[in-house]
């Protein structure tokens, strides 16, 4: 259990969890670089990069906000099991993770704002529709991740959203051919969004939380994200074939090898990874992680030294 002030905000900021945002900025400004090839997107970057870590901020802690009822019944369903919980377990209050993610998403808007003056015009509506579809996953009235839909909102948000905005403050262009990659890796960002929910199965279910997992169970979702994975990872070679420009078929068969050795790993642990076995849980998705993630920073490099040869 974190002791002093930062260490209790660093946990209730999960680091772990950040390659998730993180690592698709990355894929879009890999995307940007090679669509403009520019000489001074040092600003583009910069944008990314500020707004990236602020709406990741304001993601995590909003989260545990509009969660805090449905942790705090795990923790009385598990008293001794998985991880602690920032608000159950009082790490932090509740109105501490309110004020500091509506501050981070007022702070995001105000950088967005800030990079449509500089950098592009769109980039402020762009900015805002990211933290608008962000806020759609737990804020009311939508409140899709417990009304149902939650893991295709992240599955755009993640995988298409965030992406296309670092590559658009990067080139300034709203579409261009390289964005066809986003697809492949949108497919890998659901196979993440249906995982996240496994280690909350019961407690989401009694919640009255309607995900993937609770409708369906853990057997079938396993088996979707299984299926997903392979599906991603052949999507970035389809569209090396289909559109040259788009995707080098060098750096697609690499990225898709990385991720499918990656899926080799997350099935020989997937028998284990039951409801409310915890550990094998998060093994499972820890080599999931590691398989979307390796696929999408090679990707990003690609992309980068494509723009900057």
């Amino acid at each position: 259990m974190p002791e002093t002030i930062s260490e209790r905000w660093l946990y209730a900021l999960k680091p772990a969890s950040w390659p998730k945002l993180l690592v698709p900025m990355l894929l879009g400004q890999g995307l940007g670089i090679a669509a403009s090839r520019p000489s001074g997107a040092l600003s583009g970057l910069l944008f990314g990069v500020v707004f990236t870590l602020l709406d990741l901020i304001f993601i995590v802690l909003l989260n545990d906000w509009f969660d805090r009822d449905v942790d705090a019944l795990k923790r009385r369903m598990f008293p001794h099991s998985g991880s602690p919980k920032t608000i159950p377990d009082g790490i932090l209050a509740p109105w501490h993770l309110l004020g500091a993610g509506l501050l981070a998403a007022a702070l995001a808007a105000l950088v967005s704002l800030g990079a449509g003056l500089a950098i592009h015009p769109g980039l402020f509506p762009a900015g805002i529709t990211c933290l608008v579809l962000f806020a759609a996953y737990s804020a009311p009235p939508l409140h899709l991740n417990y009304r149902g839909g939650g893991e295709l909102l992240e599955m755009l948000g993640v995988g298409v959203a965030l992406p296309w905005l670092n590559a658009y403050a990067l080139s300034k262009r709203m579409l261009f051919p390289e964005l066809a990659c986003l697809l492949g890796f949108s497919l890998l960002s659901m196979a993440s969004a249906i995982a996240s929910g496994m280690s909350d199965e019961e407690s989401d279910r009694k919640g009255g939380k309607r995900t993937v997992v609770t409708r369906f169970g853990n057997a079938r979702a396993r088996t979707w994200v299984e299926r997903l994975v392979p599906a991603g990872a052949l999507t970035w070679i389809a569209t090396a074939l289909l559109v040259p420009r788009a995707l080098p078929l060098g750096a697609a068969l690499l990225a898709a090898s990385v991720t499918l050795w990656g899926w080799l790993r997350v099935r020989r642990c997937s028998s284990a990874a039951v409801t409310n076995a915890f550990a094998a849980q998060a093994a499972y998705k820890q080599e999931l992680h590691r398989a979307i993630w390796g696929g999408g920073l090679l990707l990003a490099a690609a992309f980068a030294v494509r723009g900057a040869i």
